[in-house]
C-alpha cells in the first residue's frame, strides 16, 4: 500500500513538473512572438527602401517559395500524426512520422539556403539595400529557428531509440510540437506579407 502511495506521488510530481515546463515554454513562445513581431515591423518600414536596387517583385520566385511552404506545412501535419502515435504508445509509428517530419523540415531549410545563395550570387545580398537587409534578417531568423527545431528533433529521436518513450520525453515532444507549429504559423505570415505582397505590390 505504501509502495503504491509513493508511486502515485511520483507520478503526480512528474505531471506537475511537466505542466510547469509546458507553461514555461509558452512564455518562451510569447517572447519569440515579440521578436518576430519586431522583425515584421522592421521589414514593413523598410520594404520600399530598395536604394535603387531590385524590389521583391523582381527577385522573388513565388512557385519556388510555394513548394518550400508546402514542405513546412506538411511537416507540421506529419508532426501532428507523430503526436497522435505517441499518445497511443505506438513507437514504430512515432519514429516513422518523426523521420518524415525531419526530412520535410530539412528539405525546407535546403531550399531556403539555395534561395539565399542564389540571391547573393545574383548580387542581391543583404548589404545591397535596407529592404534586402530586412528580408534576409526576417527569413534567416525563421530559418535558424527551424534549424534549431531539427537539431532538437534529432536529439529527441536519439533519446527515443536509446531510452524508450519516458514521461520526460513525452513532455519534450510536447514542447517541440508547440515550437514546430509556432514556426509554421510564423512562416505563413512570412509567405503572405513578404512574398505574396512583395510580388503583387
Amino acid at each position: 500500500m505504501q509502495a503504491n502511495s509513493v508511486a502515485d506521488h511520483a507520478h503526480e510530481h512528474h505531471h506537475d513538473t511537466g505542466g510547469n515546463k509546458l507553461f514555461g515554454f509558452w512564455i518562451y513562445l510569447m517572447s519569440d512572438c515579440i521578436l518576430f513581431a519586431t522583425l515584421f515591423a522592421t521589414y514593413a518600414v523598410l520594404a520600399n527602401a530598395t536604394a535603387g536596387g531590385p524590389s521583391g517583385k523582381e527577385i522573388f520566385e513565388l512557385p519556388f517559395v510555394f513548394v518550400e511552404t508546402m514542405l513546412l506545412l506538411l511537416s507540421s501535419i506529419t508532426f501532428g500524426f507523430g503526436m497522435i502515435a505517441m499518445k497511443r504508445k505506438q513507437l514504430g509509428a512515432l519514429k516513422l512520422w518523426m523521420v518524415v517530419t525531419f526530412l520535410l523540415g530539412a528539405g525546407f531549410i535546403g531550399m531556403e539556403i539555395y534561395e539565399f545563395h542564389h540571391l547573393i550570387v545574383e548580387g542581391y545580398g543583404p548589404d545591397q539595400s535596407a529592404f534586402l537587409s530586412a528580408f534576409f534578417t526576417l527569413v534567416g531568423t525563421h530559418g535558424l529557428h527551424v534549424t534549431f527545431g531539427l537539431i532538437w528533433l534529432f536529439v529527441c529521436f536519439w533519446q527515443l531509440n536509446t531510452k524508450g518513450l519516458t514521461d520526460m520525453l513525452e513532455t519534450r515532444f510536447g514542447c517541440l510540437s508547440l515550437f514546430w507549429h509556432f514556426l509554421d504559423i510564423v512562416w505563413i505570415c512570412v509567405f503572405t506579407f513578404v512574398y505574396l505582397v512583395g510580388v503583387t505590390s
